[in-house]
């Protein structure tokens, strides 16, 4: 279903220039595109930040888990001012603590494969008069949000929350309908996200070194031509090469470029 297009909304054509336009990213370009998605999206719906995050599912969590499971593996921040990233950088430490909160929870919770929740809907009145709402929004000058919640797969999930300064009007339905019809058409995109990150298909996540000799691959430049561009040697070049090769389980730079075409599992 297409979002209803009013004065509060972009021409529904806006939307499909910005997949086109995630489209003509190069996937050694993965941050340059979650940069320009994580921008439309505040500008659609004119919010003052947006995060984006990946959750993974532990592989034997704990009992009575109250994230039953969850946990996040990497975090973007749109605009990471120090107020905020501190606030984000607090949140993370406390998902691995016993003292979680009800928002937490409620975005852990549940087996949709795809979601979207405005703040004031999905939470009780008195959740707002508490130490989490005070804390991590009006002090670091946000008031509302909209969550969207993606599953890859049983184990992977996508989170995006983008947030409204504590002035500005609340969100409405239409603004989180809207954001619901970009993310889901986006599952394409997410993918290769967790790729360039050794996630989702690797047997384990790349390092940041491995991470970086990636992307030039991607881009299509030779080991020399990588080794020179991140001033480190050949040698050390050749050995991340071969720890990408092995943690995606392929042999050479044409399979590894195939997973990000979608034919190889």
């Amino acid at each position: 279903m297409h979002p209803s297009v009013d004065s509060t909304n972009p021409p529904i054509d806006d939307v499909y220039a910005l997949w086109d336009r995630l489209a003509e990213f190069s996937a050694g370009d993965g941050d340059a595109a979650l940069t320009h998605l994580l921008t439309t999206l505040c500008a659609m719906v004119a919010a003052q930040n947006a995060l984006w995050g990946v959750v993974v599912r532990l592989p034997s969590p704990a009992p009575k888990d109250p994230l039953f499971g969850w946990r996040p593996r990497l975090v973007r921040l749109l605009h990471p001012v120090p107020a905020v990233a501190a606030s984000v950088q607090e949140q993370f430490d406390t998902l691995w603590s016993s003292n979680v909160d009800l928002s937490q929870i409620l975005a852990a919770s549940g087996d949709e494969p795809f979601r979207t929740r405005l703040l004031f809907e999905a939470l009780p009145p008195e959740w707002f008069e508490g130490e989490h709402y005070r804390r991590h929004y009006l002090e670091v000058g946000h008031g509302d949000s909209i969550s969207v919640r993606c599953a890859l797969n049983d184990d992977v999930r996508i989170h995006l929350f983008v947030f409204r300064d504590v002035r500005a009007p609340r969100f409405s339905a239409p603004d989180s309908e809207l954001l619901g019809f970009v993310m889901r058409g986006l599952r394409w995109f997410y993918r290769q996200q967790l790729l360039s990150h050794g996630l989702l298909i690797a047997n384990a996540p790349l390092t940041s070194a491995e991470r970086r000799v990636l992307l030039g691959l991607l881009d299509g430049y030779t080991e020399k031509q990588i080794a020179q561009k991140l001033d480190q040697s050949p040698n050390t070049t050749h050995f991340h090469i071969k720890s990408i090769y092995a943690k995606f389980g392929v042999r050479n730079r044409s399979a590894l470029a195939a997973l990000w075409l979608g034919k190889l599992r």
